[in-house]
């Protein structure tokens, strides 16, 4: 199904579309989410409040114009629930990137829609493209999925823990060359 046809359901109230979004985001969500370091009900919380804001947002055509994928848009507003759920709890959640910034999903969640990528994001999916299929599984495991270096050695039946941090390193610097040129 198409990121299109997705919405056009969700501004509907499909069932079956809402359904299987959650179902297919789920696990990529909580992988992701355990970077954060926190609990694993906070992240379920955190994934079922950011379905619920997206399928309003779809309801009231708040994603007619959105310029990254529904998961995108979904994992970002996850994130920030994830964050106001630590703040509230007054607890430091170590590596959290966004831990001094002040918190509205609704006003964050709307930085996705209509914005053309600008130069920098445009070089660096251009540079992605060109970059090997290890390289490029690695980079999205790690970045995108949120796996830890241990659990892509793992996935990807590498030696050990050593090898995919080289391999990674590797990659990175395909990719600033490629994006430096």
């Amino acid at each position: 199904m198409s990121e299109h046809q997705l919405i056009l359901l969700l501004k509907q109230a499909d069932k079956k579309a809402l359904k299987m979004l959650y179902t297919e985001n789920r696990n990529s969500f909580i992988n992701f989410a355990r970077k954060f370091k926190v609990s694993e009900n906070d992240i379920l919380d955190a994934y079922q409040d950011a379905i619920i804001a997206l399928s309003e947002k779809a309801l009231h055509g708040e994603l007619d114009n959105l310029k990254c994928t529904v998961k995108t848009y979904l994992f970002g507003i996850g994130k920030y629930l994830l964050f106001e759920k630590a703040r509230k709890n007054q607890k430091r959640v170590l590596d959290f990137p966004l831990e001094k910034e002040t918190y509205n999903y609704k006003t964050i969640a709307e930085d996705f829609l209509g914005e053309a990528p600008n130069k920098l994001e445009r070089l660096l999916r251009k540079g992605f493209t060109s970059l090997g299929k290890k390289c490029k599984e690695v980079l999205i495991l790690f970045y995108y999925r949120g796996y830890t270096i241990d659990e892509i050695s793992e996935k990807l039946n590498y030696k050990d823990k050593n090898v995919v941090k080289s391999q990674k390193s590797r990659c990175i610097k395909q990719l600033r060359e490629k994006i430096n040129k």
